[in-house]
């Protein structure tokens, strides 16, 4: 917090509401879904899984097979038809279920797309790294 151009709190102090206070409370409010489920959901037209995570990591270490690709600087406005930036693609009554590296990042975004009154959202509780650690496909992503 700023105060007349001054801090008030010391660098390297811990913060009022930690990030993690802040995914966890998120977590509470939005739909988890498990990788066991995830997997189910992928040949389900009601469903498109999105991996919000930066292209540097999706050429890194590859995606879910069939997902969409919404950086998460992006996400809230390409699902705003009131933004320049809008996608329909990604507004078509299909529930988005939301990934990122571990979780925190999805469940995060879920939340505040339920905030903008977009309610057809999940997250993909762990993240690709629980996709990757239950032995799941995955897909390559070619550099740009």
């Amino acid at each position: 917090m700023c105060h007349r151009g001054r801090m008030t709190r010391e660098p390297g102090t811990p913060l009022t509401r930690p990030s993690a206070s802040l995914v966890e409370a998120a977590r509470g409010e939005i739909r988890n879904i498990s990788v066991d489920e995830a997997v189910e959901l992928l040949d389900d037209p009601a469903y498109q899984l999105v991996d919000i995570r930066d292209p540097r990591e999706l050429q890194r270490e590859g995606m879910i097979p069939g997902a969409a690709k919404a950086p998460r600087g992006m996400l809230e406005f390409w699902v705003d038809p009131e933004s320049p930036y809008y996608k329909s693609g990604l507004d078509d009554g299909r529930t988005l279920v939301l990934y990122c590296g571990s979780g925190w990042r999805s469940a995060l975004t879920a939340k505040t797309l339920q905030d903008m009154g977009f309610d057809t959202v999940a997250h993909l509780d762990g993240g690709f790294s629980a996709w990757k650690a239950a032995g799941k496909d995955i897909a390559e992503v070619e550099a740009r």
